[in-house]
């Protein structure tokens, strides 16, 4: 069996706790997986800028992959690697989500673009990515610059068949997935948190064999596939649990540091 040599983890509902905040215990097991020369990254549908906090106190040197891994970026957020959105399939992707009266969001490499400063996830989004939306009338002008779109509605079941049917019409023009029960993310072709960990394994010169991944939703699914290890959390639900090779506890009782500990001992057996 092959030894982990490279950790990939999600961030929201994975790293961090509900409340956005990266626990002592999860910077300790970051910290332990340094001193066993384990390398550490992570993936997210986060926009660029919302990866930036959790640079420093992770001590991350490795690339990051934003936008569900479509765009990869240095540890000082310089583009290495950048996929757009086709801007028909933008402009479907915003009828489409108009059609079922989800709010839409935009994003480009470095702004965050709503046409309603009053939706319902607009605060909650402020204080995950630690930045403001520029607010504007029409998408139009950004079709050609988006890197990814975002439908957020409370309504999770609404959100699931707004989720088939943006995959049923954009086929392969993009990748449509719920980050969140509240979000559901389209993001360019051909580029999802498996391949990401596919570039960082071929950057680092090691098998896929040797990367262990933790994450709680069905974006992370696709890292899953293509990992050695893969650890759901315990808050994940039970489609994503039954395709991971182990199951740790909820980001709200440190599952991140108890899947670090997993690894570990994984390691040492090996």
């Amino acid at each position: 069996m092959t030894r982990i040599a490279l950790v990939v983890s999600d961030v929201d509902g994975t790293l961090l706790t509900k409340d956005k905040t990266l626990t002592d215990g999860a910077r300790g097991a970051v910290r332990r997986l340094h001193e066993a020369g384990i390398g550490f990254t992570i993936t997210s549908s986060r926009p660029i800028i919302g990866m930036r906090f959790l640079i420093e106190p992770l001590a991350i040197t490795l690339p990051v992959g934003a936008f569900n891994g479509s765009c990869i970026v240095d540890p000082h957020l310089n583009p290495i690697e950048l996929h757009l959105i086709p801007a028909s399939t933008v402009q479907r992707s915003i009828e489409i989500f108009d059609e079922f009266g989800i709010d839409i969001w935009l994003f480009t490499t470095d702004l965050w673009l709503t046409r309603r400063p009053d939706g319902e996830y607009v605060p909650h989004e402020k204080r995950a990515i630690r930045a403001d939306p520029t607010i504007v009338a029409d998408f139009a002008p950004y079709l050609s610059s988006a890197c990814k779109i975002v439908g957020s509605s409370s309504d999770a079941a609404l959100l699931q068949r707004c989720e088939i049917a943006m995959q049923q019409a954009l086929g392969a023009q993009a990748t449509a997935v719920r980050s969140q029960s509240y979000y559901l993310d389209v993001t360019p072709p051909g580029c999802d948190k498996g391949t990401f960990v596919q570039a960082m394994a071929k950057r680092l010169g090691i098998s896929r064999d040797a990367v262990a991944t933790i994450g709680d939703m069905q974006n992370d699914l696709a890292m899953f596939r293509v990992s050695g290890m893969s650890i759901a959390m315990g808050n994940a639900t039970d489609d994503v649990k039954k395709l991971a090779t182990h199951v740790t506890a909820s980001n709200e009782d440190e599952g991140f540091a108890k899947a670090v500990d997993m690894i570990l001992k994984e390691n040492e057996a090996r």
